[in-house]
C-alpha cells in the first residue's frame, strides 16, 4: 500500500506557487486547515485564487492571507465576519465572486466528479445569473454553472492513515470531503495519524486515492467564531 505521509507541513507545500488556485476546507472557523494556512503565510505566496466557504475572520483563518495582501481572488459564499476582506471588496483591491453556498457546493462536487457543468434554479433573476447561460426545464428557469477545481486542495481531518484515508469530526467535516475530491494534488493535515489499516472501512469519508499528501498537524486552536453562552441562573 502507497505510504502518503510526509513529514512536516513545509515538505507538504513544497511546490506551491505563486499564482495558484487553492482550495480550503472548513465553514466558518470549523474544521479549516490551521496548519497549511500557517505555511502559506510562512511562504509568503502571492496572487492566490482561494475556494473557500469564508474568508475566516480578520486574525485567525484566511483573514491572515487577506491582511497580508496574498489573495488576488476570493470564491466564496459567506464573508461577514472578516472586515479586512470587506474593505479590500468595497477599495477593489480584491477580485470576489460570491456564489450561493449550495452552488458553491455543488460546483466543488461536480470538479472532483469530472462533471464539467450543471443547471440550478438558485440565482436565476439576479445579479448571481448574469453573463450565465439559462434554460427552462419543465416550466422553471434553471442557470448553467461549471464545476470548480483547484491546484491544490488544503484540507483538515480528524483521523487519518498512511494510505490518506480520513475521517472528519462532526461538523468539521463541512466542505472538507468535496474540496479533497476537487484538488490535482490533495494535503490532508489530521489530528491523529496511524498505519494504514487502523480505521474502520465502513467509518471512512474521504478514501485514500484522494489524497497525495498527509501529515500530522500540530497545535490547533481551534477557535469559536462566535460563542454563545446561557446565563447561569
Amino acid at each position: 500500500m502507497i505510504n502518503k505521509v510526509v513529514p512536516s507541513v513545509q515538505a507538504a507545500l513544497h511546490d506551491l506557487f505563486d499564482g495558484a488556485t487553492i482550495m480550503l476546507g472548513g465553514f466558518g472557523l470549523c474544521g479549516i486547515p490551521e496548519n497549511a494556512i500557517a505555511e502559506l503565510i510562512r511562504l509568503d505566496v502571492k496572487n492566490l485564487t482561494c475556494i473557500s466557504n469564508n474568508a475566516g475572520v480578520d486574525d485567525f483563518g484566511l483573514g491572515l492571507l487577506l491582511k497580508k495582501r496574498q489573495v488576488k481572488k476570493m470564491i466564496a459564499s459567506y464573508v461577514g465576519e472578516n472586515a479586512e476582506f470587506e474593505r479590500q471588496l468595497l477599495s477593489g483591491e480584491l477580485e470576489v465572486d460570491l456564489i450561493p453556498q449550495g452552488t458553491l457546493a455543488e460546483r466543488i462536487r461536480a470538479g472532483g466528479a469530472g462533471i464539467p457543468a450543471f443547471f440550478t434554479p438558485a440565482g436565476f433573476g439576479t445579479e448571481v445569473g448574469e453573463g450565465k447561460e439559462a434554460r427552462e426545464f419543465n416550466g422553471k428557469m434553471y442557470l448553467l454553472e461549471s464545476w470548480l477545481k483547484a491546484d491544490f486542495a488544503l484540507i483538515k481531518a480528524w483521523k487519518g492513515d498512511t494510505a490518506g484515508n480520513l475521517i472528519y469530526k462532526g461538523t468539521a467535516r463541512n466542505f472538507n470531503p468535496l474540496m479533497a475530491t476537487a484538488g490535482k494534488i490533495t494535503i490532508a493535515e489530521v489530528e491523529e495519524l496511524l498505519p494504514a489499516g487502523s480505521l474502520d472501512p465502513n467509518q471512512i469519508h474521504t478514501p485514500g486515492i484522494f489524497v497525495q499528501r498527509i501529515f500530522q498537524g500540530q497545535h490547533y486552536e481551534k477557535r469559536i467564531e462566535q460563542r454563545t453562552i446561557r446565563r447561569m441562573e
